[in-house]
């Protein structure tokens, strides 16, 4: 009986939602890298790259729904650490912000993903002369360099309130969640890099509650 309490505890650790975060940063600096290495930034180009190796491509967007699942663990095990200290108000916005940004980064993929399978289809410089292609085109960079960015900023913003309220984790990581966020919210259309910026401040943040867990760890050891 014991056993089980040690082990649904220590499913509930900061341990797990660091492992989580981490997984979905690293798959999201891999996606990133992937997708920038194929596909031009500006969403006027011509297209060339459809007719190019899009093996890179195809790979970034088959990661895509594990970041998700990535996410989304993160997500609901920072919400079981809240408990009894958690906010309507701001559960609302910190939950209803992380899923928005998952359907539109989900909206942004499979739009570039029927994009690659019209080009399976018929002959790459017909589809790249199409009004089709640059509809999806820039439909694809609108949804995830306006919407998802600004979906990212609001969780951001949520999640670095409820870390200064609860203290779950260090007031700076909240400072530097509120600056990328307003980064974000300003310059998420003009930079080409920001979608990466909300991966880098959940890795920031899992690699602290990792650090925080493996020390307590040890100190309950000693202890002991």
């Amino acid at each position: 009986m014991r056993d089980d309490i040690v082990m649904h505890s220590d499913l509930k650790t900061p341990k797990s939602a660091a492992i989580a975060g981490i997984i979905f940063s690293l798959l999201m600096f891999t996606i990133f890298g992937l997708l920038r290495r194929s596909i031009p930034t500006d969403p006027l180009e011509p297209g060339a790259w459809l007719a190019a190796d899009t093996n890179s491509i195809e790979l970034a967007l088959n990661l895509v729904p594990f970041a998700g699942i990535a996410f989304l663990w993160f997500v609901g095990v920072l919400r079981d650490r809240l408990g009894h200290q958690e906010d309507r108000f701001f559960a609302t916005v910190f939950i209803g912000s992380a899923m928005l940004f998952l359907v539109m980064l989900f909206t942004a993929a499979a739009v570039i993903g029927a994009v690659m399978l019209l080009a399976s289809k018929t002959e790459p410089n017909e589809l790249i002369s199409s009004g089709i292609f640059r509809y999806a085109r820039s439909a694809a960079f609108i949804v995830n360099n306006v919407y998802a960015t600004k979906m990212a900023a609001v969780f951001m913003v949520s999640t670095s309130t409820i870390v200064i309220y609860t203290s779950i984790a260090p007031r700076w990581i909240a400072y530097i969640g509120y600056l990328f966020a307003l980064l974000l919210l300003i310059g998420s259309y003009y930079i080409a890099w920001s979608f990466v910026v909300l991966p880098a401040w959940v890795f920031l943040i899992s690699a602290h509650r990792a650090g925080s867990a493996n020390l307590n760890r040890a100190i309950s050891g000693v202890s002991a």
